[in-house]
This record gives C-alpha cells, sequence and structure tokens, in this order.
C-alpha cells in the first residue's frame, strides 16, 4: 500500500532538506581555495545554494498564490545557478566531480521538484 502524505507534511519535509542541502552547500564552499577568485566563486554558491531554503520557506507563508508562485521560481532559479556554480568548480578543479557529486544530484532533485511545483 502506498502512504499518502499531505501538504503541509510534504512541505515540512522539503523544508528540512532544503536547509540540510543549505549546509551542505557551506561545508562544500568551505573547501574552496582562499584565493580572490575563490572568495567569489565561494559567495556565489553559499548565496545561491542557502537562498533555495530561505525562499521557499517564504513560499510556504505567501499572502498570495502568484506570491506563492513567485517564489518558486526564485527556488528553481537559485537551485539552477547553485548547479552552475558546482560545475565551474570541477572544471576549475578545486574540487574532483567524486567530491561534489552527492551535492549536484541533491540540486537536481530539488530543481525538478520546484520545477514541478512551478507548473502547478
Amino acid at each position: 500500500m502506498t502512504k499518502v502524505i499531505d501538504i503541509k507534511e510534504f512541505s515540512k519535509g522539503l523544508e528540512k532538506r532544503t536547509r540540510k542541502f543549505a549546509v551542505s552547500i557551506i561545508q562544500l564552499s568551505s573547501r574552496l581555495p582562499n584565493t580572490p577568485e575563490g572568495r567569489v566563486i565561494r559567495n556565489q554558491i553559499t548565496k545561491s545554494g542557502t537562498s533555495i531554503g530561505a525562499n521557499y520557506r517564504e513560499a510556504n507563508r505567501a499572502r498570495s498564490k502568484a506570491d506563492f508562485k513567485s517564489k518558486i521560481k526564485i527556488c528553481e532559479s537559485e537551485a539552477s545557478e547553485t548547479q552552475y556554480w558546482i560545475e565551474v568548480i570541477v572544471d576549475l578543479k578545486w574540487l574532483s566531480w567524486e567530491k561534489v557529486k552527492s551535492e549536484y544530484d541533491e540540486c537536481s532533485e530539488l530543481l525538478a521538484i520546484f520545477s514541478s511545483i512551478g507548473k502547478k
């Protein structure tokens, strides 16, 4: 028998998941080089990676459906940007694909979730 979860339970779980992802991105960013370029990328990925959960929390407290949808689109955009920065980090060989794969995969899943929510 499949388990059906209600919207509140789903929302709470996704809030927790995005917060856990934010922590993971902060930990990843702390492993970047302490150079001017490294600090720029660290700042960018930290901002985009932590913004996903912050905007999702705000979406859950939206004043209207339009406000909710707008915040969800921001989550989607920030997840896409976070993926971009992870790709740049790998291309620069600052961290190996193996060291960022779990964050990249989680970011892909979050992006898919927010894309799906945004289409409803």
